[in-house]
């Protein structure tokens, strides 16, 4: 899937609570972050997934839909492929309610009332987790990239490019930042950690390595871009590079 054009991180939220679907998409935007999507039927969830492109890094689901349970289309969705988080919302938080949100394929369950604060640290967590999983896959050009395998796969070509930890860090930070350029140094801090040891040249090389194993001419970057004193990563870039 493609990365949001704004580098914001698309959260579809399913519940008929139009009130409710109003508030959290209001405290999504707030965060900075998050880019929320919004549907009231299990019906327009399904369509809004089914949308070309689409884009969905995580969803907040209801059980109880007009159109069906929310367990249903969870399972429903997870047979589909989904992979990524679903925490549930219900009112109903019985242990065996509970167990069948977790079995139908939710990753967390959250009774209402809830506190807005609360259900935004959980969604991070499991978004953390989710990344760092063996299901994360993300689009980068031609390329499905595996964070956790350190892998690119050219799909075309049944093609696999092997990373470096860092290399991988690197890819993964800049896919995040949806499309916009990452300053030298704050793409350092974030995959070198704060160590004085380590400088620019050191980030250069990476990325020099980097292009060299997956632009058609290095010298002429198309997807891992030099741009506003740092680096870029364009996704939209769909041709064979080699």
């Amino acid at each position: 899937m493609n990365a949001d054009p704004n580098g914001l991180r698309p959260v579809l939220i399913v519940d008929d609570d139009r009130v409710l679907r109003a508030t959290l998409a209001e405290q999504l935007r707030a965060e900075g972050e998050f880019r929320p999507l919004e549907a009231d039927t299990g019906a327009a969830a399904l369509a809004a997934l089914a949308v070309p492109d689409a884009r969905v890094d995580a969803i907040i689901l209801d059980v109880g839909l007009p159109d069906g349970d929310g367990r249903d289309l969870c399972a429903r969705l997870r047979r589909q492929g989904v992979k990524v988080p679903i925490v549930m919302l219900t009112g109903a938080d019985a242990e065996a309610d509970v167990i069948r949100g977790l079995d139908a394929g939710a990753n967390d369950y959250i009774a209402k009332p809830f506190r807005i604060g609360e259900l935004l640290a959980r969604l991070r967590a499991q978004l953390r987790i989710f990344e760092n999983s063996e299901d994360a896959t993300f689009t980068i050009g031609p390329y499905s990239f595996r964070p956790a395998a350190k892998q690119l796969l050219e799909v075309a070509r049944n093609r696999k490019v092997r990373l470096t930890e860092k290399e991988s860090a690197i890819l993964k930070y800049l896919y995040r930042a949806g499309g916009r350029p990452v300053a030298r140094q704050v793409l350092l801090n974030e995959v070198w950690g704060y160590n004085s040891a380590v400088t620019t040249h050191t980030l250069e090389t990476h990325i020099y390595r980097l292009r060299q194993k997956i632009e058609p001419d290095p010298a002429n970057a198309r997807l891992l871009l030099t741009e506003g004193g740092g680096y870029r990563l364009e996704t939209a870039v769909t041709a064979p590079v080699r």
